[in-house]
């Protein structure tokens, strides 16, 4: 066999291994595909009543004080905080792995002494290259360009998770409000007819059931009426942590805002405003091009290397006045690695598809998002409403039962659970009234409404 033949062969046989493994190389196209299919199945959303279009969540609540809790909570929760660093680490990382595609230089200069002899000084300068022929290093970018983006979104659904929180937590301070407001009334009604009884038993006008009855309602009231101060301690403390500060307290509105009830948009639109879906989308498509980076790993590198060097006794001399060159070009490719090549692009090609399941049920969450809180909202409406007529008629009833009790019709005890029964209904109708407002808040969130923005990152 001539020479020049033999020394094709090699070439030949590693441009054949090449062509054959790129033709097993999977595009990942499918994967997101099928997330494009299933994002657009959807047709519409359940109808709401009264709903209004919104940009943002901060467009919901009117409330100036609230807007100042909000900035407060974005500049310094830990958390929040957190995910801005991991998105500012990703981005250092994604411009590490970028510099990859450019060619490295590197400078020396050296000096060396052997018995009597003078000292010899030698400067070099290299340049070396990995010629991109596959794309993998493309790939391998883009891959971080995807992660990038990705944590982005996270950080984007972590931030607007936090205002709802804020928004929430401010209405629940509030409504714990109301809470001690109205049991703090309870308990001061129900001393006052304990002692009425009291004063009763001891002209022997009544009996010591009536007496001890009377105990046991204004003791269990001030038990709840404990419970509600504790709640709101509570609160204050959780409101501190999502504003990211050791102590304070923060301003309880005297009454609820008006919560606009945002528009429900199509669907599609709908998703495509999600940060978490986002993220969860730019996910499969950093493991489609990391399951090609793994394929590739198997296909041949072609390094290019060029280095320039001088000496000389003089330590001019070593300034490349009058240098000799070398280009080197090396050319290699995996032959066996005992599969572990073909399992790493395998195990790539799996983490695509669970990154696909990952958003599926990423969207399945949201759309039962979308749906329980457009359900919530009708019921807690009717629940509002038929509370109202049962508040109003429990008035009516303690007004007739004030006056059959002053013509001695009705027992005290008897007026007295009329009175509780006021009450539960007063607290019953609040806490309807701060889930119903909870929950449009929670519906923004789930609809996609971000957050202004009020500076960079």
């Amino acid at each position: 066999m001539p020479q020049a033949s033999k020394r094709l062969i090699l070439p030949m046989l590693l441009c054949s291994l090449a062509l054959a493994a790129c033709s097993t190389i999977p595009d990942g196209s499918d994967y997101t595909a099928r997330a494009d299919a299933d994002r657009h199945s959807l047709d519409h959303w359940s109808a709401l009543d009264g709903a209004r279009p919104a940009g943002y969540l901060d467009d919901l609540v009117q409330a100036p004080e609230l807007d100042t809790l909000i900035r407060e909570a974005r500049a310094a929760n830990p958390d929040l905080q957190q995910t801005l660093l991991s998105l500012k680490i990703l981005q250092a990382e994604y411009r590490q792995t970028r510099a990859a595609q450019w060619p490295e230089a590197d400078a020396g200069l050296s000096a060396s002494r052997e018995d009597d002899s003078g000292t010899d000084y030698t400067g070099s300068v290299s340049v070396s290259w990995e010629l991109d022929l596959w794309a993998r290093l493309a790939d391998d970018t883009r891959a971080e360009a995807r992660d990038v983006a990705e944590q982005l979104a996270l950080y984007q659904a972590a931030r607007d998770t936090l205002v709802a929180e804020v928004m929430q937590g401010w209405l629940k301070l509030t409504n714990l409000q109301h809470t001690l407001a109205i049991e703090t009334e309870r308990v001061a009604v129900l001393d006052r007819n304990e002692q009425l009884i009291l004063q009763r038993y001891r002209a022997g006008l009544g009996t010591l059931e009536d007496l001890d009855t009377a105990r046991t309602s204004a003791a269990k009231a001030r038990a709840t009426l404990a419970s509600a101060r504790a709640a709101l301690r509570q609160q204050q403390r959780a409101m501190n942590v999502l504003l990211g500060r050791p102590e304070g307290r923060t301003l309880v509105a005297s009454d609820y805002p008006d919560v606009l009830l945002p528009l429900t948009d199509l669907p599609e639109q709908t998703l495509q405003r999600r940060p978490d879906l986002k993220a969860a989308y730019l996910a499969i498509e950093a493991a489609g091009f990391r399951t090609q980076v793994a394929y590739k790993d198997m296909l041949p590198t072609l390094r290019l290397e060029a280095a320039l060097t001088d000496g000389g006794p003089s330590l001019s001399d070593a300034l490349l006045r009058d240098p000799v060159w070398s280009l080197l070009g090396q050319l290699s490719a995996p032959l066996f690695r005992g599969g572990e090549l073909r399992a790493a692009a395998q195990a790539a090609e799996l983490t695509t598809a669970q990154r696909y399941q990952a958003f599926r049920e990423t969207l399945l969450t949201a759309v039962q998002e979308v749906e329980d809180a457009i359900d919530q909202e009708t019921s807690l409406a009717r629940q509002q409403d038929h509370l109202q007529e049962a508040l109003a008629s429990a008035r009516r009833t303690l007004d007739q039962y004030r006056q059959k009790y002053r013509t001695g019709l009705v027992s005290l005890l008897d007026l007295l659970e009329v009175q509780q029964q006021l009450y539960d209904l007063q607290a019953q109708l609040d806490d309807l009234t701060y889930q119903r407002l909870d929950n449009r808040i929670g519906l923004g969130l789930a609809l996609g409404l971000g957050t202004k923005e009020n500076g960079s990152l």
